[in-house]
């Protein structure tokens, strides 16, 4: 079966830094406990201030798809709209 990782960054200004700080361990939380999710993490680069590291792994792309449907709804998505994502979203075999 074909897995679908996600890795890249957020930028966030500084304007916004203490609401995407506050939403964050609820997103987190929450894709955690979402069916076919195998791995997410979002961590603070240390060297370049207000960038967040992300990294995914899906079971499935179907996995994958209800993830995107589900946080395009949350109050995740309210906190960070507009903030550019640099995502790079590849198959992996399993």
């Amino acid at each position: 079966m074909t897995k679908i990782r996600l890795t890249g960054y957020i930028d966030v200004p500084a304007a916004r830094l203490a609401m995407v700080q506050a939403a964050l361990p609820t997103h987190i939380a929450l894709t955690r406990d979402e069916v076919g999710c195998l791995e997410f993490d979002v961590t603070e680069d240390e060297t370049h201030p207000g960038r967040y590291l992300v990294s995914e792994l899906f079971a499935s792309r179907a996995d994958f798809d209800a993830h995107q449907a589900r946080s395009t709804d949350s109050p995740w998505a309210a906190v960070t709209a507009g903030i550019p994502r640099h995502y790079t979203i590849e198959e992996v075999s399993a």
